[in-house]
């Protein structure tokens, strides 16, 4: 174990410095030089910054290691000041450990199997040539994140979990508001306030009348309705946001490298590993955080009970030591390994529906529009560059009217 310690520095920005949204240089050279290093947080603490790939994997496999935030310090600070996050409410078991998490996580593990997500593969289908019998109709441009990349998540989301039809665009809105910090504080609270208030009459709704959706699935348990509306409020929110980003984004990528959607185009086979490989390329959500529970040896230095953790996806993901020629983008890669979805108990619940979604859809965009591209320069698609998860903010396409 090392003892000298390097200084610490001051908290990189962890947002990517421009399209497509790699690390910042400083992270790459932080990565290169000391894939772990000491930081000094906004609020004075002293804690850790970690960006290679295999100490990352280490930290979130770690039981030692707790996703509880209210313990954690904030390695940012948002317009209203705030350093600190309040404890996790009933049943956003993602900022939970065991055996919180774990009751949790048991509970729905089963309702998100691969062979269960494969299932709704038809139900996406369907969405998507409905979204692109839209787009033909009104082209032949479009903005593809409001015409495709929003709508898809949106209805596949709030049919799983049995959201009535009216209510998709409202919650769409509240949760893009949550994770942009470019939203003032006020608008994020009602958001959050409105968004909650909706789901708990949603769940009180499907204890009354069940139907046959994941919400009412849950309502046979031992969830209390403040349970249910968190992991319902948790799910939603994840499922919109996060999805849409990445079918704009990555529909961004492959349209800016063209010999990779020449090769996708000819052997759509391809399409499971081009995921793959879009979600390490463009780790949208960007910056995770853990907290020691106990005194860790990591990496060769020692990090004591206290210490926040700060974790880079988009620098381990871009590690060499893991990916060779990282900073390329290649359909062809064997990209499994990467942590866009996490590691360990908390890796991501809805990722194989999120596999099918991209997949499905990509495909489906790429049939449909041969010629698809890009309506303005890349230096002038708008980019959502202050948010908790990245993308871009719209995404003007054209292409040949037969």
């Amino acid at each position: 174990m090392t003892d000298t310690l390097p200084p610490p520095i001051p908290m990189p920005d962890m947002r990517p410095t421009a399209l497509p949204y790699g690390p910042s240089e400083e992270l790459t050279r932080l990565r290169t030089e000391r894939p772990l290093t000491p930081v000094t947080f906004p609020d004075g603490h002293v804690g850790w910054l970690v960006t290679g790939h295999s100490l990352l994997r280490a930290v979130v496999a770690d039981p030692r290691f707790s996703s509880r935030q209210e313990l954690a310090h904030m390695p940012v600070v948002k317009a209203e000041g705030a350093t600190h996050i309040p404890p996790a409410p009933p049943g956003m078991f993602i900022n939970m450990d065991a055996p919180e998490h774990t009751r949790y996580r048991r509970l729905l593990t089963g309702r998100f199997t691969v062979r269960r997500m494969r299932q709704l593969a038809e139900r996406v289908e369907r969405i998507a040539a409905e979204r692109l019998d839209a787009m033909e109709r009104g082209g032949p441009t479009a903005d593809l994140v409001e015409a495709f990349a929003q709508p898809i998540p949106a209805l596949v989301i709030c049919e799983l979990l049995g959201v009535p039809h009216d209510d998709h665009e409202t919650f769409q809105r509240q949760a893009a508001a949550l994770s942009d910090h470019g939203v003032p504080l006020e608008e994020v609270l009602a958001a959050m306030n409105g968004m909650g208030a909706m789901m708990h009459d949603l769940v009180v709704a499907k204890r009354a009348e069940p139907t046959d959706d994941l919400l009412s699935d849950l309502t046979d348990s031992d969830l209390t309705d403040e349970e249910l509306t968190g992991i319902g409020f948790l799910l939603l929110g994840a499922g919109l946001d996060t999805t849409a980003n990445m079918l704009g984004l990555g529909t961004f990528v492959l349209l800016t490298h063209p010999d990779q959607l020449a090769a996708l185009r000819r052997d759509p086979g391809l399409v499971d590993g081009a995921v793959e490989e879009l979600m390490r390329y463009l780790s949208i959500a960007h910056t995770g955080l853990r907290v020691a529970l106990e005194d860790v040896e990591l990496g060769g230095h020692l990090i004591r009970a206290g210490q926040s953790v700060v974790l880079s996806a988009p620098a381990a993901n871009r590690d060499p030591d893991k990916f060779p020629d990282p900073d390329t983008f290649d359909v062809r890669r064997k990209a499994t390994g990467h942590v866009s979805f996490g590691h360990g108990v908390h890796q991501c619940l809805g990722q194989q529906l999120a596999r099918v979604e991209m997949r499905v859809a990509l495909r489906a965009l790429f049939e449909r529009f041969p010629t698809l591209r890009l309506a303005v320069p890349p230096e002038d698609v708008r980019v959502r560059d202050d948010s908790d998860i990245h993308g871009v903010r719209a995404l003007p396409v054209t292409w040949d009217e037969v």
